[in-house]
C-alpha cells in the first residue's frame, strides 16, 4: 500500500509540475502579447521615435523590467511590433483585384484597401521617417513603395499611368485628405475618381488627334 501511494504522490507532482510551467508559459505569453499591442498602439499615437520602454510598461501596465525582459532592446521591441503587424494588418496584396470587371473597378478598390490599411496601420508613416533606427523600418518602408507601385501598375494596366495612381494612393496624401475632413472610404472614392479621369481624358485626347 506504501508503494502504491508513493508511486501515486510522484505521478501527482509530476503532473503539477507540467501544469505549473504550462501556466508560467501561458502568463509568460500573455505578457509579451500585451507589451507587443502596447508597442503597436505607441507607434500609431505618438510615433516610433518619441516612444520609450517606460511608455510601453504603463500602456501594458508591467513593469519596465518586465518589458525589458522580454524584449532586451527597443530594438527588439520593433522587430516584434512589425511582425505583430504583417500578422494581424497586412498590406494589400493582388486578390483585392479578383473577380473586377473593368480597370475602374481595379482602380476604386485598391484605393479602398490601401487607404482602409493605412487606417488600421498609422504607425506607417512613422515607419519612413524613423527608418534609420532599425534594419527592419528601412526593409518595410521599401517593400511598402514596392508593393504599392506594383498594385497601381495591375490596377491601371501596361498603357495606365501607373506613377501617378501610386503617388495619389501614398499615405501623405491620405493623411491630407483625412486632416480636410474626408472620410477613409470618401478619400479613396475621390483618389479612384481622379485617376479614372485621367485615363478618360489621355485616352479621349489620342482619339481626337488620330
Amino acid at each position: 500500500m506504501e508503494i502504491i501511494f508513493n508511486e501515486y504522490m510522484k505521478r501527482s507532482t509530476k503532473v503539477r509540475r507540467r501544469y505549473q510551467l504550462g501556466r508560467r508559459a501561458e502568463t509568460a505569453d500573455e505578457t509579451k502579447r500585451r507589451i507587443v499591442e502596447a508597442t503597436f498602439q505607441l507607434h500609431g499615437e505618438q510615433g516610433i521615435a518619441a516612444t520609450s520602454m517606460t511608455d510601453i510598461a504603463r500602456r501594458a501596465g508591467v513593469s519596465v523590467g518586465t518589458v525589458y525582459h522580454h524584449f532586451p532592446s527597443y530594438t527588439d521591441t520593433i522587430v516584434a511590433c512589425a511582425a505583430y503587424t504583417v500578422e494581424h494588418a497586412p498590406a494589400p496584396t493582388a486578390a483585392v483585384f479578383e473577380g473586377a470587371a473593368s480597370r475602374a473597378e481595379r482602380i476604386a478598390r485598391l484605393a479602398q484597401a490601401l487607404f482602409e490599411f493605412y487606417e488600421r496601420v498609422p504607425a506607417l508613416s512613422s515607419v519612413r521617417r524613423d527608418r534609420h533606427m532599425a534594419d527592419v523600418l528601412d526593409h518595410v518602408a521599401r517593400e511598402e513603395v514596392r508593393n504599392r507601385q506594383a498594385l497601381a501598375g495591375e490596377a491601371v494596366g501596361a498603357d495606365g499611368p501607373m506613377a501617378l495612381f501610386a503617388a495619389l494612393l501614398d499615405i501623405d496624401v491620405y493623411r491630407a485628405l483625412r486632416r480636410q475632413g474626408f472620410g477613409t472610404a470618401e478619400a479613396a472614392e475621390r483618389v479612384a475618381a481622379m485617376v479614372s479621369l485621367a485615363m478618360d481624358s489621355t485616352a479621349g485626347a489620342v482619339r481626337r488627334s488620330t
